[in-house]
């Protein structure tokens, strides 16, 4: 049992998420890459430990142009302090955009993919 569950794949996990929280445990629900998650009836929550749900939104968080600047300014800093590392392991020519789409959607990459002028 753990105290939060980050959950991106959505429909396929929710269920097996939430079971493998502990009581008070909290569960952020942030990507669909297998569908929507269905309808929830919250007493599910109460019944397996009082648990939380939660939503978020890039757009909650940014909603002003200070929020957004307060954001990135947090993100760039994590990131020049080196306690995120954003991997690269592809780079395409521009010219080649519709080839790295095409790698996208097929499920060839892995990492952030970039295109380079």
């Amino acid at each position: 049992m753990v105290p939060v569950v980050y959950d991106s794949v959505g429909k396929d996990t929710f269920v097996a998420s939430l079971d493998s929280l502990a009581p008070l445990g909290y569960m952020v629900s942030y990507g669909n890459a297998s569908g929507p998650v269905p309808p929830v009836d919250i007493s599910m929550l109460g019944a397996k430990g009082s648990l939380f749900l939660t939503r978020p939104s890039l757009a909650s968080y940014t909603a002003s142009h200070g929020d957004l600047l307060a954001c990135s300014s947090d993100l760039f800093a994590v990131v020049e302090s080196g306690a995120v590392k954003i991997r690269v392991n592809q780079t395409f020519p521009l010219a080649d955009a519709a080839a790295a789409h095409a790698a996208l959607e097929g499920r060839k990459t892995t990492g952030s993919t970039v295109l380079v002028p």
